[in-house]
């Protein structure tokens, strides 16, 4: 079980294409949003300072990511655009106990490009590699993330109290998973 197979999977909204090392480039400018970096707990201050990554160094990250088979890594297409808007992931797979770990970033929101990505992410993870569990973290400061994933099935398991600081405040996190058998 691995995700060597790595499908286009076209929604309404988005179309999910396996990333190419050479956007990496193009995904760092949306890496780069303040804003994103903050409820992906990526800083821990609202007003830090964004250093972007040398283009030769994305482009060989995104590129090994490409080829792994231990990860998915999709760019999120704009179908009406074809402009990327962000990226989807599964990763930190455990073909053993069939479950993996899944985030997306986006540099648009309110349009419900996430909604509809995470969807076509899940219906490969479940219906495609076999997967009995889709796993996610997020923090208390990302309301409309959480509400999201509430609406296209992952279910709240628990609470990570003080798990990040920004901005000298403590911030929860949590845990939200989907298992195969709730999507019967």
């Amino acid at each position: 079980m691995d995700f060597a197979n790595k499908p286009v999977l076209d929604g309404d909204l988005v179309t999910l294409r396996p990333i190419r090392g050479s956007e990496g480039v193009v995904l760092n400018h949306s890496l780069a949003d303040a804003e994103v970096a903050v409820l992906t707990g990526s800083v821990n201050s609202r007003s830090a300072e964004l250093v972007p990554l040398e283009a030769a160094e994305l482009t060989r990250i995104y590129q090994a990511w490409a080829e792994a088979t231990d990860r998915m890594v999709w760019a999120v297409v704009d179908r009406a655009t074809g402009d990327i808007v962000g990226e989807a992931v599964l990763n930190d797979l455990d073909p053993t106990n069939r479950w993996c770990n899944y985030r997306i970033w986006l540099a648009v929101r309110g349009r419900g490009y996430g909604s509809e990505a995470t969807r076509l992410a899940l219906d490969y993870a479940f219906d495609q590699v076999g997967l009995n569990r889709v796993e996610l973290e997020v923090f208390d400061l990302n309301p409309r993330a959480r509400h999201v994933y509430e609406k296209v099935g992952f279910r709240h398991e628990g609470t990570r109290r003080q798990v990040l600081l920004m901005d000298d405040e403590w911030i929860d996190s949590h845990v939200m998973s989907v298992i195969a058998a709730d999507r019967r």
